[in-house]
């Protein structure tokens, strides 16, 4: 069996093999994505370095080139059987580095993936998935949904520490291959897996599920901790010392590692870590696998009538502030007919606390975690919308659907070029009349320069955002009193535009009608998303 590597292959092969990497971290690097390889790249028996070398003895020119979509589907990866055997092969070999690395014991563990994907991808945890894939099925026991990933483990120093060692020689290739492009462990460990459990499990009646599996290795806090020291510190000097508290317990998130590993320098970076690798002391250790039931995804739009309801739990300095939300008011219901343990909820933009959602509605998804239920017909979803519509007078929904992983994505998809349509009941210090403010209906495509606003510069950065309110039109009430309607671009600060924000925003109404104004109440009228598809009531 050959690896479906390319002749341009040969001097990231060459270098990580001599640093002691397996035959399948060796294919990530070389970004291949032809899943069969990783499930045929380590068979027992057969060293990494006879798979490697042994197909570099072949003709280049008979070499064909990566196969993208069609490899996917098949069994076997495109590639050619070697003309020798592959101990001959070997001793052919004149890369010094190769032959060292052969002469190293079979049993050495990764130094790149400390193991994940050699012995810890094989009997023991398909024994251990299917296992607790049919207790699932039969039980519904509850799991935590804190940890349905297929995979967690900080290897991101490693990562890029082999990441620099093939950098230069890569470079100096002429070659074209991005940090980015390497396959993680995550999904090579997935592809393998998933192949061998579906294969186990063939005949067995089990429902979607998703596999966490949990990985520790003794060095993980040290190969981290001079990140900390070294970059994190840096931001954490100017911070608040409350907040260096809580960074220092979160340090070691994988989304923090990967920030660090963002600021710091390779120079930096080498100073502290070697490059490549060193020997690792031992393979990682199982902790966890457990076996979730699929997420379920829910999408519709709804309607908020009440001034005092936030879209989200309100809670500052650990105190509520408010007895129910806009999401609770519609996950409860919806936890409760799907039995999931949990929920993350999302929406295109939001509402400020005392702002109503008017017209069809705004659009929101969530996805529910590890749902013991996960098939509603239409009319038992039509059934669930009117339950939610009838446990508060706060909120409505409509066109409540399940939908796909790959649909919640149109819900953010262009965001910024959508438009959304506002009322505004605003109030001027200087009498009017209908005259002095019929000019703003003829006023389009208003170019707005907003810096960030006072009242959320505790939560975003400061910066100044261009925002164009496309039309407007008001409605005369009294002599101190008018609506506005407005259809801006999405994320225009409407409160903003009508007080100017102590000059923030600019231009703005109190600018062009030359009096103090400001906003007294503020209805959203639509929001013009194309999703998700409507149903008929």
């Amino acid at each position: 069996v050959m690896l479906p590597l390319k002749e341009k292959d040969k001097p990231i092969v060459q270098k990580l093999l001599s640093a002691g990497c397996c035959a399948r971290c060796v294919l990530r690097f070389c970004c291949v994505s032809v899943q069969a390889a990783y499930r045929q790249a380590q068979h027992v028996g057969l060293h990494p370095i006879l798979l490697v070398s042994a197909y570099f003895l072949q003709d280049s020119a008979d070499i064909k080139p990566h196969d993208t979509e069609s490899s996917q589907t098949v069994e076997d990866p495109p590639c050619k059987r070697a003309k020798l055997d592959p101990t001959e092969a070997v001793q052919s070999e004149t890369d010094d580095a190769a032959m060292v690395t052969l002469k190293k014991e079979e049993s050495s563990v990764c130094a790149l993936c400390l193991g994940i994907l050699q012995d810890l991808c094989g009997p023991d945890q398909l024994s251990s998935v299917c296992v607790r894939s049919v207790h699932l099925r039969q039980t519904h026991s509850i799991l935590p949904s804190q940890n349905n990933r297929m995979l967690k483990f900080y290897s991101l120093p490693l990562q890029h520490s082999c990441w620099l060692h093939v950098k230069k020689e890569v470079r100096q290739k002429g070659l074209v291959l991005d940090k980015d492009d390497v396959i993680q462990v995550k999904e090579a460990f997935k592809w393998i897996m998933q192949g061998l459990v579906t294969k186990q499990l063939e005949g067995v009646a089990v429902s979607p599920f998703e596999v966490g599996v949990e990985f520790t290795h003794p060095d993980t806090e040290s190969d981290c901790h001079f990140l900390f020291c070294t970059s994190l510190m840096l931001c954490l000097m100017p911070l608040h010392l409350r907040c260096f508290s809580f960074l220092l317990q979160s340090v070691f998130t994988r989304m923090a590692v990967v920030k660090a590993l963002e600021k710091i320098s390779d120079v930096k970076f080498l100073e502290h870590y070697p490059c490549p690798p060193s020997e690792p002391s031992g393979s990682c250790t199982p902790q966890d696998i457990q076996c979730l039931h699929i997420s379920v995804f829910i999408a519709g739009r709804y309607n908020k009538f009440c001034r005092n309801l936030p879209q989200t739990p309100w809670v500052i300095d650990g105190e509520r502030r408010m007895e129910s939300s806009v999401e609770e008011l519609i996950a409860a219901p919806i936890l409760s007919a799907f039995r999931a343990d949990g929920f993350n909820f999302s929406s295109s933009g939001r509402e400020d606390v005392d702002v109503r959602t008017l017209g069809n509605g705004r659009p929101f998804a969530m996805e529910l975690l590890n749902p013991h239920r996960s098939r509603f017909s239409k009319v038992e979803m039509k059934q669930l919308q009117e339950m939610i519509n009838k446990s508060s007078d706060k909120i409505r929904v409509r066109d409540l659907q399940i939908v796909t992983r790959e649909a919640m994505s149109r819900m953010k998809e262009g965001e910024e070029e959508k438009t959304k349509s506002y009322t505004a009941l605003v109030w001027t210090q200087k009498s009017i009349e209908n005259e002095d403010i019929s000019f703003i209906n003829d006023i389009k495509d208003l170019t707005l320069d907003q810096k960030t606003p006072l009242r959320v510069l505790h939560r975003r950065a400061l910066a100044i955002r261009q925002r164009v309110i496309h039309s407007m039109n008001v409605r005369f009430v009294d002599s101190h009193h008018f609506y506005l309607g407005l259809k801006t671009q999405a994320g225009t600060y409407i409160k903003e535009f009508v007080h100017g924000d102590f000059g923030r925003t600019k231009p703005n109404l109190c600018l062009l009608l030359k009096t103090d104004t400001d906003i007294l109440e503020l209805d959203v009228e639509s929001v013009d998303v194309d999703w998700p598809p409507p149903i008929p009531e």
